[in-house]
């Protein structure tokens, strides 16, 4: 939506220290995607948040304004996206995937680099990255990869929701993601995590089962109840 009158209940949020990380990471991101000069302040104090999604996060946003603000990208801004979403990072114009995947997997690049590296991947419908950098890294390649729903990803996908030690930020992803793919598989996965003890992780599932059923139906909208509700 990029609605600016949101601007003071996502600052309530991210300042909010007892919030869930993932609330406040969202938050965050959602300030980078307004792009408002006027909350630059904000991040740049939780840029060195003790928790390092929100952290990592808030500096995503940051760079994102300032490249917004960079009138230097205006041809770079002109660039259509595919799946038409608000990302943290720009794509690189870059459309060798070689170059993309060298900067995408350097962890000595900036975040912001290898997130622009990795959206212009996708935009080359290719993924790459799962078991790389942060958390925060590792969590938006998981949301790449269902949006560009390719089933060559889907195991590399179960091995990140089936593993107990990974970050519950990655492994909601993961579900979602696999949701979004919705073959035969990733139903079968998702089943098997509907008990996980991480509530983050089974709800995440129940959520991507729904969202299996419309991927495999001709409904046209999804989480329609209120549609269903009417007729």
């Amino acid at each position: 939506m990029q609605d600016s009158l949101a601007i003071p209940y996502l600052k309530s949020v991210l300042q909010d220290t007892s919030q869930e990380p993932m609330v406040r990471h969202e938050a965050g991101e959602a300030l980078g995607a307004i792009g408002s000069p006027h909350v630059e302040d904000i991040l740049k104090e939780f840029c060195n948040d003790p928790v390092i999604e929100v952290a990592e996060t808030c500096q995503l946003a940051l760079d994102r304004i300032r490249w917004l603000s960079d009138t230097g990208h205006a041809a770079e801004k002109l660039l259509q996206n595919p799946y038409a979403s608000v990302d943290p990072a720009p794509p690189f114009v870059e459309s060798d995937v070689k170059i993309l995947r060298g900067i995408l997997m350097d962890e000595e690049k900036p975040l912001f680099d290898r997130y622009r590296a990795m959206f212009a991947l996708r935009n080359l419908n290719t993924g790459q990255g799962l078991k790389a950098g942060s958390a925060l890294f590792r969590h938006e390649v998981a949301f790449v990869l269902g949006q560009v729903q390719s089933k060559a990803s889907v195991p590399y996908l179960q091995a990140s929701l089936e593993d107990p030690t990974e970050n519950e930020m990655v492994r909601h992803e993961c579900a979602e993601a696999l949701g979004a793919i919705a073959s035969p598989d990733c139903l079968a996965v998702l089943r098997r995590y509907l008990e996980d003890e991480r509530r983050v992780v089974k709800e995440s599932c129940e959520i991507a089962l729904d969202m299996c059923e419309y991927e495999n139906t001709p409904e046209f909208q999804y989480a329609n109840t209120l549609l269903k509700v009417e007729s």
